[in-house]
């Protein structure tokens, strides 16, 4: 069972399996507190002194194991897990349409190529803070149920519905069509704090660390926005995506 589980840090398996791996106190707390049905647990694997640290573990009858540590090494490729591993079902979330409204209008996020774990998990989860209703992951976007974005939203992949789609473009397209605006951070867009009103179903799209979003995407959008530097000299080149998306969704959610 343990090398079946092991193989869950490689996304062919993850996609073979239906599952994810979800490591450390915070996360795997998280992910139980959230849990869409208890058959969304498989498994909890719990080192020997880390048995303590999860009250409550017993309460999943036969889904816990205590693993030494030199087998728990097994399962992760961290040394910061705290001896607490998690095996949970991938949820399948809906497209936008059947998703459900949590405010008063609808707020998508999209992820055109955002490949690092940390930003992608963090946007999930800032996402989810603000409210939004869903995230849209494209192609070239690292893998949500990737070990690392997990660990990096701490474990908020059952509180925002997401789905990942083969068309980013083909999907905005229907998403506008449905009466969603499309919002695009750009060079060439204006000053977002100029905007005093938004559409009541709009897209935040949040594009590629190194490239931005892509050209295909930017000549979709409704609205061209730009987050403007302090005040002086510029004195860094840009800002992290996950940064920008917390900003913008600061802005889009009022």
């Amino acid at each position: 069972m343990l090398k079946r589980m092991a193989r869950l840090q490689r996304k062919k398996y993850r996609d073979q399996e239906g599952m994810f791996l979800g490591e450390g106190l915070r996360t795997v707390r998280e992910l139980l507190l959230h849990l869409p049905g208890p058959d969304s647990l498989v498994a909890l694997f719990l080192s020997p002194d880390a048995e303590v640290l999860l009250p409550g573990a017993e309460g999943y009858r036969g889904k816990v194991f205590s693993v030494k540590p030199a087998d728990f090494q097994r399962l992760t490729e961290t040394e910061s897990s705290q001896g607490i591993l998690g095996v949970f079902r991938q949820p399948r979330f809906a497209p936008v349409d059947d998703v459900p409204v949590t405010g008063a209008g609808r707020m998508v996020v999209a992820l055109d190529g955002v490949q690092d774990p940390g930003n992608v998990g963090t946007i999930l989860r800032t996402a989810a803070w603000f409210g939004a209703d869903a995230l849209l992951s494209g192609p070239g976007t690292v893998d949500l149920y990737n070990p690392k974005t997990v660990r990096s939203s701490a474990g908020s992949l059952f509180s925002l519905p997401h789905y990942s789609v083969d068309s980013l473009e083909n999907e905005l397209e229907r998403l506008q069509l449905k009466g969603y605006g499309v919002v695009c951070s750009s060079l060439e867009g204006r000053d977002f704090r100029e905007f005093t009103d938004w559409p009541e179903r709009k897209v935040l799209v949040v594009g590629n660390e190194a490239n931005g979003i892509s050209s295909g995407v930017l000549s979709l959008a409704d609205r061209l926005v730009l987050i403007p530097h302090g005040r002086g000299r510029v004195r860094v080149e840009s800002l992290n995506a996950s940064v920008s998306a917390a900003v913008l969704l600061d802005r889009l959610m009022l």
